[in-house]
């Protein structure tokens, strides 16, 4: 009998088979990670896991469908948030 869907377990890549999924280098996407910026991901025995479903996630996130679309849900760049972004939205800056 063909497995379906329900049978088959979710799938985990590791970060190099991640990144190669996402089209990023390993490095990019480590930083992500560090930084809060990227994907889902488990740790499983202090190996560092993505399913599948969350890298897809995190790319649609990015979707637009030409350069004047809003950029509502926006994949961040992988770099901390300096000191200025954070306290611009509560300093309300004119």
């Amino acid at each position: 009998m063909a497995e379906t869907a329900a049978q088959i377990p979710p799938r985990y890549l590791r970060t190099q088979e991640a990144a190669r999924f996402l089209g990023l280098s390993e490095r990019t996407l480590e930083k992500h990670r560090t930084y809060g910026t990227g994907p889902t991901y488990r740790k499983l025995g202090g190996r560092v896991v993505y399913g599948l479903e969350d890298l897809q996630a995190w790319a649609d996130r990015g979707t637009v469908t030409s350069t004047s679309d809003p950029r509502g849900g926006i994949v961040a760049p992988a770099k901390p948030a300096s000191a200025a972004d954070a306290g611009a939205g509560a300093r309300g800056i004119r």
